[in-house]
């Protein structure tokens, strides 16, 4: 019988590029949570997915609670259909703030190289006047 690969914080950091600190927090937060031997923490294939999930999810901008939330959904007994329904639902709303963001920013450019324009303008005139 095969037992179960286990991985030291020490492996999981570099696996992941993550902090030890980082991974004692989203125990804390209870979203991965490894086996304990005295003081080691010895992650499993699950903490490793669960892992990847939450960073993802970070990179991609979803807050800690949705990420639990979607993790949370994992085990619930429906080969995990309501988990990717729910984690679409999460992706587009954050892709639709990214795209109202987007939109904020573009005005927000547009209006600021105006303003230089306008500034370069002011700048030319006033070398002009004064030779």
């Amino acid at each position: 019988m095969l037992t179960a690969r286990r991985y030291s914080i020490g492996e999981m950091c570099e696996a992941f590029g993550v902090t030890a600190r980082a991974l004692r927090f989203y125990e804390d937060e209870e979203l991965i949570a490894p086996e304990r031997r005295g003081t080691a923490r010895l992650y499993t294939e699950r903490d490793r997915a669960r892992l990847a999930w939450i960073l993802r999810g970070k990179r991609v901008g979803l807050s800690l609670a949705d990420i639990k939330e979607l993790l949370d959904l994992y085990d619930i007994g429906d080969g995990r259909e309501t988990q990717r329904v729910k984690t679409i639902e999460r992706c587009q709303e954050q892709v639709d703030r990214l795209a109202r963001q987007r939109v904020d920013i573009d005005a927000t450019i547009a209006e600021l190289s105006d303003f230089i324009r306008l500034l370069k303008g002011e700048i030319s005139s006033t070398d002009n006047t004064e030779s």
